[in-house]
């Protein structure tokens, strides 16, 4: 598969909701739009038929599997450090608590330990994505955790019992970052080292192919792996993300960019059914 423009002749599938794979950065990025933010932006204004979001973040791992049920979630400030216009932005959007609870049972239904947090906010990874997105924040959004021992494999697995809401207008948001070396974002990289864009170029071209046995082996696979991820929990959205496709899916980059010599924003889309004119270009 090509890369395809999200221009506006690019519409969501009307018998599914999209599901996204968003490289949410630093908390800054809500801040500093760089080149994926307008995208998001244009992405999101062609959504319809959206009933509520559901995100699943990095920044909210658990025992088992937590669905926030809270109606009306606060915003989280889960770092430090940062500008104090930061903490000045809210993202008020309501929650979703009926939704959340049909998905709760539906995980316990797919084997999963389930629980329901009726307290939890929406963390950075969520709203500061979503900021781009949604910036009306006028669609509920809730959050399914990720489990603190996920692997690669079991992550597939979780997209594929989420999948079936597509369905039901719930659009999936798997937030996570394309590369993640926190030491590196503090220190920097030395000017001509591209490791990050071998990394993320070796993904998309396997993300783009639908090849998700080789993601699921990035490990042993990809160049620079562990480098890229020294932890591998903001990698294990794409592969929720991957997981959650359904048939007809066509997948389409968006470039992000390189941030900070190291951060690649790369993100991808499902289910965004682009019309003759788009697929020309």
């Amino acid at each position: 598969m090509r890369r395809l423009p999200l221009t506006k002749a690019c519409m969501p599938n009307t018998a599914q909701t999209p599901v996204l794979f968003i490289s949410h950065g630093a908390p800054t990025f809500a801040l500093e739009p760089g080149k994926l933010g307008p995208q998001l932006k244009a992405l999101g204004a062609q959504l319809t038929g959206v009933r509520a979001v559901l995100v699943v973040s990095p920044h909210w791992q658990t025992r088992g599997v937590a669905v926030s049920s809270t109606a009306a979630p606060e915003t989280i400030y889960d770092f430090g450090g940062f500008a104090s216009a930061l903490y000045d932005l809210e993202y008020p959007a309501a929650g979703a608590p009926e939704i959340a609870e049909q998905v709760a049972r539906r995980l316990a239904d797919a084997g999963y330990a389930t629980s329901l947090d009726k307290f939890r906010g929406l963390d950075h990874g969520a709203w500061v994505p979503l900021f781009h997105l949604l910036p009306e924040a006028n669609i509920p959004v809730f959050q399914v955790s990720m489990p603190y021992d996920l692997n690669t494999e079991q992550a597939v697995q979780l997209g594929r019992a989420l999948a079936p809401l597509r369905a039901q207008g719930v659009l999936i948001v798997a937030s996570g970052s394309m590369t993640h070396n926190l030491g590196e974002f503090r220190r920097g990289v030395a000017a001509g080292d591209h490791y990050a864009q071998e990394f993320s170029t070796w993904v998309r071209t396997a993300v783009l192919a639908n090849a998700v046995q080789p993601v699921i082996r990035y490990r042993s696979e990809a160049p620079h792996a562990e480098r890229a991820h020294p932890t591998e929990e903001h990698f294990l959205p794409l592969l929720v993300a991957m997981g959650a496709q359904v048939e007809g899916d066509a997948a389409q980059w968006l470039d992000g960019g390189i941030e900070h010599g190291m951060l690649s924003m790369d993100s991808f889309v499902w289910g965004m059914t682009p019309t003759a004119s788009s697929a020309a270009h």
